[in-house]
């Protein structure tokens, strides 16, 4: 029985792995924000944004993928607070490119 298990869960890897290359540009202007891009599905990308700083942070991200249009998502970040800009594209992602930009605000 652990051999079948193990014979199916090792013919299934090759169907749940559809990463794809990735490259993140950003731009923080003093804000202290960490940013990590998510590869969700074949055609939808995410990025995780962390503000662990003490100000507020205000972020715009541009995703692109090949011939298509960018998108941008914005988000405002309060001091310790996390949040996930997802895009969907209408064809599959062959490499996903995110410039993203943020800038602190409140006081």
């Amino acid at each position: 029985m652990k051999k079948t298990c193990l014979a199916l869960a090792t013919l299934l890897l090759p169907l749940t792995a559809f990463a794809y290359p990735s490259e993140l540009e950003k731009q923080l202007n003093g804000a202290e924000v960490a940013a990590e891009i998510q590869d969700i599905d074949t055609n939808i990308g995410g990025l995780i944004l962390y503000n662990y700083g003490q100000m507020d942070a205000k972020c715009k991200a541009r995703f692109r993928n090949g011939p298509e249009a960018p998108r941008t998502r914005s988000a405002e970040l309060k001091a310790g607070e996390r949040t996930l800009l997802t895009i969907r594209f209408a064809r599959n992602i062959i490499k996903l490119r995110v410039d993203l930009t943020c800038e602190q605000s409140g006081a």
